[in-house]
């Protein structure tokens, strides 16, 4: 069997045996698979390069200790202790605070639908990374078929197949657009995965758990190795953690790493409470709580350097792209020979032309080839994931089997949040009674993850599916430089550093 079955001492779910692992490391590892997910590889990179690079570690540490792993270790400690979900232990701390267990299935119900549209994206990525050239690397046609689409053109390939192929965004806020049938193919082949893993509980993920929490460590590794060995991984590792200690006094700085420390970790979800319900009484749970702590924030750690090495390759690789075109129009206006100027040399040459013959070089309009400006082209959720990263992924020797590795790690990233989220829904209800206990788990298990037929994977087709609008909600592409705070950004995204295409209106982060 997958798991011993013992008496439930506290009686919860109605008279039921209550299954427990099979091992205390499936349990860690279905922890730290809840815990671990697309926040720490996308999110966390960037507010430490925002804020003040290795001084962020500092805040960032003080709200693991002072708040991260207490609230952890009681969650896991109340939910060990009483061995019932979320309800249950509100329940039995006070019977008038039931309603606050059904707020953390209510928002783990909502939290679900959204991590599983974005599995649905990272799906359609996934399957489009078996191709050679991948069809993000140029732009299609146009109608005519006489040239590349203008749209394209005026953005950049990535951001075309972010924004248009993908989404297909509308122009304006009152036009909700079509389905996208292709992504709601997607959507309900991701709720079909997260049904078969989820199909009998603990059972069930706990085998999954395996592959889908250890399989995105080794693709990190992979990407680490490979990126320290690529040009400009060292500016990129510098740049990410060069300390800026001034940044500290902003109150926002300690505001975004408590902020990050909560969501990071999942608190106040209830799935954690719901794992630890599986345990023996007398497990450790302190320990856990420390272990599985410290492994969620190393891990972001470590997904920054994997990550800004190969961010850090792509900048170095647009700066020398910057200088090819800033030497091709000096040689063209000064009747230089072919390749009397290289990009090392080009700084000096220029300094030259400009002290001799200021007014010529002052009408080439020459851009600003700066790496830290490059650099700084920071972003963060599907900005990095969608546009900046898949971007560099196409300078790379092999650019479809690095494709297939990187969507490959944030879906099973994403399945084992999924996890989590859906066993902080099905074990109160199971808890609660709300069947019979003769129906089948994996009854109640499929109504709430089931394909298309049934209620939750429907909901999110309206705002995931229906082409998305302009106005809506999504990362910051383009970027605000080091030490900035705001936000928000209310401006045109500009190609080709990862915005979306000409016309729509600026992204809200």
């Amino acid at each position: 069997m997958a798991c011993a079955l013992g008496p439930d001492p506290r009686g919860a779910g109605g008279g039921h045996e209550r299954p427990s692992w099979d091992n205390r490391l499936q349990y860690l590892l279905s922890c730290i698979g809840f815990a671990v997910g697309l926040g720490n590889i996308w999110r966390f990179p960037y507010l430490c390069q925002t804020y003040g690079g290795g001084a962020f570690l500092i805040p960032y540490f003080v709200a693991l200790v002072l708040e991260g792993i207490p609230l952890f270790h009681i969650e896991l400690a109340i939910g060990q202790h009483l061995r019932t979900g979320s309800v249950g232990v509100w329940k039995a701390v006070s019977p008038y605070l039931g309603g606050v267990g059904l707020g953390c299935l209510t928002v783990s119900f909502l939290v679900s639908l959204y991590y599983n549209t974005v599995l649905t994206w990272v799906l359609w990525y996934f399957l489009n990374s078996f191709q050679n050239p991948l069809p993000w690397g140029s732009c299609p046609l146009d109608l005519n078929r006489t040239g590349s689409a203008e749209e394209c053109q005026a953005s950049s390939p990535v951001s075309y197949f972010w924004y248009r192929r993908t989404l297909n965004v509308t122009a304006d806020v009152s036009d909700s657009g079509s389905i996208q049938w292709r992504l709601l193919a997607c959507l309900a082949a991701s709720w079909a995965v997260v049904y078969v893993c989820v199909i009998r509980g603990i059972e069930s993920t706990g085998k999954a758990i395996y592959f889908t929490a250890l399989f995105p460590y080794l693709v990190l590794t992979i990407f680490l190795i490979r990126g320290l060995s690529l040009p400009g991984a060292v500016e990129g590792l510098t740049y990410l953690f060069t300390p800026d200690v001034r940044i500290l006094q902003s109150p926002r700085v300690w505001l975004d790493a408590a902020t990050q420390i909560f969501f990071s970790l999942s608190l106040a979800f209830g799935g954690h409470i719901a794992f630890a319900s599986y345990n023996p009484p007398r497990n450790n749970c302190e320990k856990d709580a420390v272990i599985i702590s410290l492994v969620n924030s190393l891990t972001s750690l470590y997904a920054s350097i994997a990550m800004f090495s190969v961010l850090g390759f792509k900048a170095a690789n647009d700066h020398g792209r910057c200088l090819d075109r800033n030497i091709l129009r000096l040689i063209n206006a000064f009747e230089l020979p072919d390749q009397s100027v290289d990009r090392d040399d080009y700084a000096a040459v220029l300094t030259h032309l400009n002290a001799t013959q200021p007014e010529r070089v002052a009408r080439l309009g020459l851009e600003t080839c700066r790496l830290e400006d490059f650099l700084d082209k920071s972003a963060s959720g599907t900005g990095l994931a969608f546009i900046i990263f898949t971007e560099a992924i196409l300078h790379m020797p092999g650019a479809p089997g690095w494709a297939v590795l990187f969507f490959g790690m944030l879906f099973t990233l994403g399945l084992s949040s999924m996890f989590g989220n859906m066993e902080s829904i099905i074990t109160p209800l199971l808890d609660m009674g709300v069947t019979h206990r003769f129906v089948p788990k994996e009854v109640l298990t499929g109504e709430w993850t089931g394909p298309s037929p049934v209620l939750p994977p429907a909901v999110p087709i309206p705002f995931a599916l229906t082409g998305t609008r302009s106005g809506v909600s999504c990362p910051l592409t383009a970027g605000a430089r080091r030490g900035s705070t705001a936000h928000t950004v209310s401006r045109q995204l500009e190609p080709p550093s990862g915005g979306a295409p000409r016309g729509l209106p600026g992204a809200t982060y």
